[in-house]
């Protein structure tokens, strides 16, 4: 099914730099990042506009080619922050292919990453100067180690030299980098998924896939340059880094998130307006209010407001955030938009934060697609989906049942080029122009989207029926104690017993219903699952329960890796 929706008009280029240099000259006085500097107990603030980001990308990238980098790869690693998306931005704008690793990665699995994608160089966080000490012993294909520290350990190159040096030689006269020509199709960028094994996949995608989500985005969502973006994911996930440079695109001011921990305080610090960002920290934050509201006993007169703005928006009177003022404030009082990806959001608390007058919407899409495939805006939203394609997106469903459920597939100028190095995977998942996903889900008569879940994470019962985990993980992440869940088939005799484990949220039931032991917390889980159960046909009933307080084994993302959680139990 293919349902175009450009509700704004939004400029097209082929490749980032184009997208960068009309940044730096549209917005070049607006403050491309807010940099916080720490120092003896004193807090500063260091303002980076765009003029001066394109100074330093110069510059950088300038330096870059004088080390012979030119149409070279070159890794970079470290957490979110200034010199990371300098380096990457730099690299993909005129100077050859960045590879992206994941912070999370143990040593040995950075230096087979690093030897997997034939780098010729890697740019780095001063943590891992050891791991480099080693990579520069073990590893003589790479050929320049180059630290995002001015103060490093060791005898590397840092960015702040190279900057300096960059800066010379344009002084000079030098042109290279201003001359360096992109090919829009070829590869730009390669990055792995699924955990960085000799056994895992890397994605390659190109300036024009990654152009192409910027283009898609910007017909599909209003960002204004007024906007204040809080870079809260990864940006070695292509959600993090492909959302970062969308928002560059638009001459948005992007901040540095201090950790899990200082979300709110930051969301104040900065006046934060807009952040892209995993479910799981949505439904937190969320609970998170409520709970508050129901120590205050405020419950029923915020359900008595919702009621009200709700039935006054009907006739075009919009007092939300008049209304729920004190609970934005504590959101940092900005708040206007947040996009949620990587997994399924629950619907009531998407509908609950545009309640509050924040428009939460959910978008779908993968590493191999740029990533971004459909998306809610303002004005189409049906809670529980995930939107309509972008514009230059198809969608359709490969093979669907009797439920109209079946394998999603896509099609579109955002499809990657393929997995590097691996032909057969690549050919699996490209087929006649489209890419199929491996995500199973429907298609609504409005041309609405909704996933049902992983086609590999599946439970096929003996009696032939098919069970979605991620559709009951929703319903029990909606108990209010419930900090994340994870719904699997437990094997008795040849066939699978629907099965939960549960992780609760310590504080929250100390602090609602006393200490009381976990024999008691289970019979009070126990009590609401049968009452999920009783929404649900039998085949799906939850029939054993497994429960702790302690978190299960993620990824950077937040997703749970769920084949280890399963061997875990198991053993």
């Amino acid at each position: 099914m293919k349902v175009y929706r450009k509700l704004y008009d939004a400029i097209k280029f082929d490749t980032i730099r184009d997208y960068i240099n009309n940044a730096i000259k549209k917005f070049a006085n607006n403050n491309a990042f807010i940099l916080k500097n720490k120092e003896n107990g004193k807090v500063s603030y260091t303002n980076i506009t765009y003029s001066k980001f394109g100074e330093d990308i110069k510059s950088l990238g300038t330096a870059l080619i004088n080390l012979g980098l030119e149409n070279k790869r070159i890794a970079i690693i470290g957490k979110n922050r200034y010199e990371w998306v300098l380096s990457f931005v730099s690299i993909l704008c005129g100077v050859g292919i960045t590879v992206p690793l994941d912070k999370g990665l143990p040593s040995q699995e950075i230096e087979l990453s690093l030897e997997r994608a034939k780098v010729d160089a890697v740019i780095f966080e001063d943590e891992y100067s050891d791991i480099m000490k080693n990579v520069q012993k073990t590893n003589s294909s790479i050929k320049e180690f180059i630290c995002m520290n001015s103060d490093c350990v060791g005898s590397f190159k840092t960015v702040s030299e190279l900057i300096k040096i960059g800066n010379d030689l344009i002084s000079n006269k030098d042109e290279r980098y201003d001359n360096h020509q992109i090919n829009p199709d070829e590869v730009a960028s390669i990055i792995f998924i699924s955990g960085t094994t000799s056994m895992s996949k890397a994605v390659m995608l190109s300036n024009r896939n990654i152009a192409s989500n910027i283009y898609n985005i910007n017909c599909a969502e209003k960002i204004y340059d007024t906007d204040v973006n809080l870079a809260f994911l990864p940006l070695h996930h292509t959600f993090g880094s492909t959302g970062l440079l969308l928002f560059l695109a638009d001459g948005v001011t992007n901040v540095f998130c201090d950790g899990l921990r200082h979300i709110q305080e930051n969301l104040k610090e900065y006046k934060v307006s807009i952040f892209v960002c995993v479910p799981l920290l949505l439904e937190a934050m969320y609970k998170k209010i409520y709970a508050e509201v129901d120590k205050q006993g405020k419950t029923k007169l915020l359900k008595f407001a919702n009621k009200l703005s709700n039935l006054l928006l009907k006739f075009g009177i919009d007092i939300r955030r008049k209304v729920f003022k004190q609970i934005l404030d504590n959101l940092g009082g900005n708040i206007r938009f947040v996009i949620s990806g990587a997994s399924a959001i629950d619907k009531n608390v998407a509908k609950g934060f545009y309640d509050f007058g924040v428009l939460a919407v959910q978008g779908y899409g993968l590493t191999e697609t740029s990533p971004v495939l459909t998306a809610e805006n303002e004005k189409c939203i049906k809670f529980g989906s995930v939107g309509l394609p972008l514009p230059e997106v198809e969608i359709d469903i490969d093979n669907p049942n009797e439920e109209g459920i079946g394998e999603i597939k896509a099609k579109g100028p955002n499809i990657m080029l393929g997995y590097y190095e691996m032909e057969e995977e690549t050919n699996n998942v490209l087929k006649d122009g489209w890419f199929y996903t491996g995500d199973l889900g429907y298609i609504d008569k409005d041309g609405f989207l909704f996933i049902t879940g992983r086609k590999k994470n599946v439970l096929v019962l003996k009696n032939g029926k098919n069970v979605y985990p991620e559709e009951i993980e929703l319903l029990i992440n909606n108990l209010p104690y419930v900090a994340e869940s994870m719904v699997y088939g437990n094997p008795k005799d040849d066939d699978l017993i629907v099965s939960a484990k549960i992780v609760y949220n310590k504080d929250y039931i100390l602090e609602k219903f006393g200490n009381i032991s976990e024999s008691d917390i289970k019979d009070m889980i126990w009590k609401d699952i049968k009452k999920i159960n009783s929404t649900l046909s039998n085949y799906k009933h939850i029939k054993n329960l497994i429960i702790t307080d302690e978190p299960m084994i993620k990824t950077t993302t937040q997703k749970v890796k769920r084949f280890e959680e399963i061997k875990k139990i198991s053993n």
